[in-house]
C-alpha cells in the first residue's frame, strides 16, 4: 500500500503508513494555517521531536481522545502522563521502536527544547522511519548539521531515502540555503519543506527554494499547501 504524506500547517504531519496513521508535532487549534482542529484528527501513534508549544499544543487531547501511544523523550513521556496521558513510549536518540506500519528511530536534532513554563524539555529529535518499505526522514526543528550525511546512508539493504522532510523557515531552524547544504548530504529521492510560513518571522517564498533545490539537480522537492497530501513513490 502507498505512504501518504499530508501537512496539516507548521510542522505538523499526517503520515499513512498503510496499516495506520502517524501523527508527527500535534499543533493544531492555535496554528493559523492549520486546515483542521484537533478535535478531527485521527492518528493511530503520535510521534513528537521536541517540547515547544508550536509541536505538543494539542498532543494531550489527542492522546486522550484517540488513546494512541506518543512517542517521545523522556521528559515529554512525564510531562504527558502528569497531564493524564496513559500510553507512551519514552525514549531517548538512537533508539528504534515498532510503529504502525513498520519502525521509527530517534535521530539527532540541534534546537533547544522546553516547555512552554520554561521547563526542560529534554533532548531535541528528528525521526527516521521505515514504513510502508519506505525510508522516511522527519527531521524536526534543526540547524544544518554533519550527521545529516549519515542518516542518509543507505541501510544494509541499499536504500537510500525515499523522502526528507525539512524545515526552512530560518530564524528557529534552517533556512533555506542551509537546507540545500542538507540536501545535499540526505540525498533523498524527494524533499518536502516544513516549518515556515506560519507567522511573518518565518515567511520564505518556497517555489524559489523547490527551483533552487531543482536547478542543483538535488532532489525532486515537491511544496504543499497546507491540507495537501503527497503520495510517496
Amino acid at each position: 500500500m502507498p505512504v501518504t504524506l499530508t501537512w496539516t500547517g507548521h510542522a505538523t504531519w499526517l503520515i499513512d503508513t498503510g496499516h495506520g496513521v502517524l501523527l508527527v508535532d500535534p499543533f493544531f487549534d492555535e496554528c493559523p494555517t492549520a486546515t483542521m482542529q484537533a478535535k478531527d484528527v485521527e492518528c493511530d501513534a503520535i510521534l513528537i521531536t521536541h517540547a515547544h508549544f508550536d509541536h505538543v499544543a494539542d498532543a494531550v487531547a489527542i492522546a486522550k481522545r484517540t488513546r494512541a501511544t506518543v512517542f517521545c523523550n523522556f521528559e515529554i513521556a512525564q510531562w504527558l502522563g502528569k497531564h493524564g496521558v496513559a500510553k507512551t513510549q519514552p525514549m531517548n536518540l538512537g533508539g528504534r521502536v515498532p510503529v504502525p506500519g513498520g519502525t521509527a528511530r530517534m535521530e539527532i536534532a540541534h534546537h533547544s527544547s522546553s516547555f512552554a513554563d520554561g521547563t526542560y524539555g529534554g533532548n531535541p529529535a528528528g525521526w527516521l522511519l521505515d514504513v510502508g518499505g519506505k525510508r522516511i526522514y522527519v527531521a524536526g526543528d534543526t540547524c544544518l548539521f554533519s550527521d545529516m550525511e549519515r542518516i542518509g546512508r543507505a541501510d544494509h539493504a541499499g536504500r537510500g531515502l525515499d523522502v526528507a522532510i525539512l524545515p526552512i523557515g530560518d530564524l528557529f531552524t534552517m533556512g533555506p540555503d542551509d537546507s540545500l547544504a542538507a540536501i545535499e548530504l540526505l540525498r533523498p529521492k524527494v524533499v518536502l519543506p516544513s516549518h515556515y510560513d506560519t507567522w511573518p518571522p518565518i515567511e520564505q517564498d518556497a517555489a524559489a527554494w523547490a527551483q533552487a533545490v531543482h536547478a542543483g539537480k538535488l532532489a525532486a522537492a515537491h511544496v504543499l499547501a497546507p491540507g495537501e497530501s503527497f503520495e510517496v513513490p
